[in-house]
């Protein structure tokens, strides 16, 4: 029998597996992929953003904020540093408080992690799909596509469903499911954003640092336009806000700005300058300029503007000017969907955390056991905050047991 069974090695999993060892427990870390740490592998576009040197709460989302209070009181930046220094990786600090492992590998993360684990005695076991999971008089009885295997206290560390292609999956909700846990409903976040408008593929491959506002929220990044839609890190970081209200409508307006570093005031003045010495030139021709001609359609096209030369607006330059400039600095942009849990980087909901103890991440249904990550209902923006969270839950649950 093991002191510990851990379903799930993604990042919770194995840090909650090497504290666990450390305290001279036996642990035995299942995984349904082929390799531990696939997820770890993809983030930070292979660089691994392991956290965030200013992880503060309202970073976080969740049903129950006072629940990411809790769990990330005393585990700032410097203790999770600190436990990577303690297995011997090195950590290098980024703009916006993103934070790397010093090889700029994710690799390096997984590959360490799962050394230490075996250092420590993990027994790790790949390809082992946990079929069914019973408690009977606190004994823990887990049933896996290589065997049986019983434990004293279960960790539940799946993740959730996003990124199916990198063994997203919902095991965890239905495990907590089976046990009574109530289950906050999902959506897919830090997604692509896909819209019903026409000649979307005119603009495909177009990267464009912008605003991009939805109400009052307001993200400042890159914009990529696609084929299905658009894209980057500033539609990333809007897409929680937006898909939350595609929940209830069919469609939701973007507003972007092509020239967030530039006023109003400041473009209409340079255009207007410029446009004293281009009078024979074509509009569109005009326009390039200034910004990538491939947006120049949607800004000229509405305004009927798209044939002419620039001479013909110089005797009314002001008032069709300023439609201009605002097109620019306010391109609505239609949005219908998103790429779904496939394309996303997180799935918001989860395992209800009001019947989670955030100080040791145990169950309040059930005797040792616990959960943590990605399958509890907190998700967090870009930026290293979503890996923070899964570490400090890691750390909570392996100290706890």
């Amino acid at each position: 029998m093991f002191d510990v069974v851990i379903i799930g090695a993604g990042a919770s999993g194995l840090v909650s597996a090497i504290v666990s060892a450390r305290r001279g427990k036996k642990v035995l870390l299942l995984e349904k992929n082929s390799k531990v740490g696939k997820k770890l592998l993809a983030t930070g576009n292979g660089r691994c953003n392991i956290t965030n040197q200013k992880p503060i709460p309202n970073r976080f989302y969740s049903k129950n904020r006072y629940f990411i209070e809790q769990v990330l009181d005393g585990y700032n930046y410097q203790s999770i540093k600190n436990f990577f220094k303690s297995i011997g990786l090195e950590l290098i600090e980024a703009k916006e408080g993103k934070v790397f492992p010093m090889s700029l590998q994710a690799s390096s993360v997984v590959e360490i992690l799962q050394a230490e684990c075996k250092e420590l005695g993990v027994e790790i076991c790949c390809e082992c799909e946990v079929i069914k999971i019973a408690n009977k008089k606190n004994i823990y009885m887990i049933e896996h596509s290589q065997g049986k295997v019983t434990s004293s206290s279960l960790i539940i560390a799946t993740g959730h469903i996003s990124a199916p292609s990198l063994g997203g999956v919902d095991d965890g909700v239905e495990f907590a499911k089976s046990f009574g846990h109530k289950v906050v409903d999902s959506f897919p976040s830090l997604v692509q954003l896909t819209s019903p408008m026409k000649n979307l593929k005119q603009l495909s491959g177009v990267k464009v640092d912008s605003r991009v506002s939805c109400g009052e929220i307001q993200q400042h990044g890159d914009v990529l336009f696609t084929s299905y839609g658009i894209s980057g890190l500033a539609i990333l970081d809007i897409s929680r806000v937006v898909v939350q209200k595609l929940r209830k409508t069919k469609t939701v307006e973007l507003e972007i700005d092509l020239m967030p570093k530039i006023s109003h005031e400041q473009l209409f003045s340079l255009m207007k300058k410029s446009l004293q010495n281009s009078s024979s030139k074509p509009m569109a021709l005009w326009l390039q300029g200034f910004i990538n001609k491939k947006l120049i359609s949607p800004i000229l096209d509405p305004l009927k503007l798209e044939n002419s030369t620039v001479g013909s607006i110089t005797s009314n330059k002001n008032n069709q000017l300023k439609q201009i400039v605002e097109r620019i600095k306010k391109l609505n942009f239609t949005v219908n969907g998103s790429k779904g849990y496939k394309g996303a980087e997180v799935a918001t909901g989860g395992v209800d955390t009001k019947e989670i103890n955030p100080k040791t991440m145990e169950s309040k249904r059930l005797k040792n056991l616990y959960f943590t990550g990605e399958v509890l209902d907190v998700d967090g923006d870009r930026g290293g905050f979503n890996l923070h969270f899964a570490w400090v839950c890691g750390i909570r649950a392996g100290e706890s047991i």
